[in-house]
């Protein structure tokens, strides 16, 4: 989801007094016990480089890092939670291209590691591409939660693929049972869940090509193929197939919609969610135990691999120097992404990495899902104008859960983003 934040001016004055006292000076969003754990992987490099390293966090980073690269007191590199902004940093000249052979190091090292590349790929201020962004740190969103013990009790077995879940959601409707719990409710917000929805839907029924094309526009919002990711998206809300009916899926708020799988008896069995969710189960669960998950699988018959939703942070170089390219050769290592994996709330694509260095076992089981990913597409609504993925796509969703047409619903949102061209 977007962030709208007001400019910390205070934080300004601090990242600028820092950025003439450091070696390198690094800005990013995290504050608070993200800040500490990032600061434990800086201290790596410190040891390592001897180097003098600042790093800033700011709740209005998107805005600071804007002001501060048109002020030209931009630190030597910032940690971008979203492409877009990056790519329109690129574009006005104010990032600067990662070290020849980095591309071709990402495609070798990380899962799915074009992906990574394309991710990071912008147009410069003369339209050429040129790779400027790092992906380091991920988040996951292609996961399916569910109770082991009730799975267990009815003799359900994990679904490995797209035809299989559909399978299993129908023999838990003729069981008279529950499949899924599903909420649109986030307040002001309230309809972003089901973007995610559809986004890996639109991975498991069509190309990576094509969502990017979907991403960009270049395919409109009401195309067939979109339109077809949204009613699959409904096929799974259908009255029988989730707690409460279709009517009540935008009224259900996403934080309370997992709750029907730890009641008793289950209110339902499954429940599609990033990785984040556990914050909002019952107090006490255990993840592993109490409950656990599964890849939202794809289907066997589109051979479109193992396509992963999720999102990241990109670290680029907003101000050049020497010690900027070391950190980003840094960020190659293995030791680089094992100090932050044995804290966490870290996922990484690197294939060079022991699964054994994760201080967290469901973390190591999210990422052994991330590494087997063949396509990694970030949020899809992120990156499209704030207007649409964070206004009438949103919007839209809820009108479909409502029982709105979902090409009707596709072709107001189209109508949206043409209003803003």
């Amino acid at each position: 989801m977007k962030r709208n934040y007001l400019l910390g001016v205070a934080a300004l004055a601090v990242m600028a007094g820092s950025a003439q006292a450091a070696d390198l000076t690094i800005a990013g969003p995290w504050t608070g016990p993200d800040e500490a754990q990032v600061q434990k992987v800086l201290d790596v490099f410190r040891e390592q480089s001897g180097l003098d390293v600042s790093y800033v966090g700011s709740d209005s980073f998107e805005q600071q890092i804007v002001v501060d690269a048109e002020a030209g007191s931009a630190p030597n590199i910032a940690v971008f939670p979203q492409p877009g902004l990056a790519a329109t940093m690129a574009s006005r000249g104010f990032l600067t291209p990662l070290k020849d052979g980095t591309a071709e190091w990402i495609s070798e090292n990380y899962a799915a590691g074009q992906s990574w590349v394309d991710l990071g790929t912008y147009a410069d201020a003369d339209g050429n591409d040129q790779l400027y962004g790092f992906f380091y740190k991920v988040d996951v969103k292609s996961l399916v939660w569910y109770i082991p013990e009730n799975f267990e009790d009815a003799g359900y077995d994990v679904p490995e693929t797209m035809e299989e879940l559909k399978a299993l959601t129908d023999q838990i409707v003729a069981d008279g049972e529950t499949p899924w719990c599903i909420g649109l409710g986030s307040g002001g917000a309230t309809g972003w869940p089901a973007t995610d929805w559809v986004e890996d839907m639109m991975l498991r029924t069509q190309s990576p090509e094509d969502y990017d094309a979907w991403v960009s526009n270049e395919m409109p919002f009401n195309d067939p193929k979109v339109v077809a990711a949204i009613e699959e998206f409904g096929w799974f809300i259908e009255d029988d197939r989730v707690a409460g009916g279709r009517g009540a899926v935008a009224s259900t708020d996403f934080r309370d919609s997992p709750k029907g799988l730890f009641e008793a008896p289950p209110q339902c069995y499954m429940h599609r969610q990033a990785s984040f969710i556990p914050a909002f189960f019952p107090e006490g669960t255990e993840v592993g135990t109490d409950v656990d998950f599964f890849y939202f699988p794809a289907y066997a018959e589109k051979d479109l691999g193992a396509p992963v939703l999720g999102a990241g942070t990109l670290w680029a170089i907003t101000s050049e120097n020497d010690a900027a390219h070391q950190f980003i050769e840094f960020l190659k290592t293995v030791e680089a992404h094992e100090a932050w994996m044995a804290q966490k709330g870290f996922l990484t694509p690197h294939k060079g990495v022991s699964p054994d260095a994760f201080g967290d076992p469901t973390l190591k089981k999210m990422n052994e899902i991330l590494l087997g990913a063949t396509t990694f597409r970030f949020d899809a609504s992120d990156l499209m104008p704030g207007g649409v993925g964070a206004g009438s796509f949103w919007t839209g969703m809820v009108d479909y859960a409502g029982g709105k047409d979902a090409e009707a619903v596709a072709t107001e949102i189209q109508n949206s983003w043409d209003a803003l061209k």
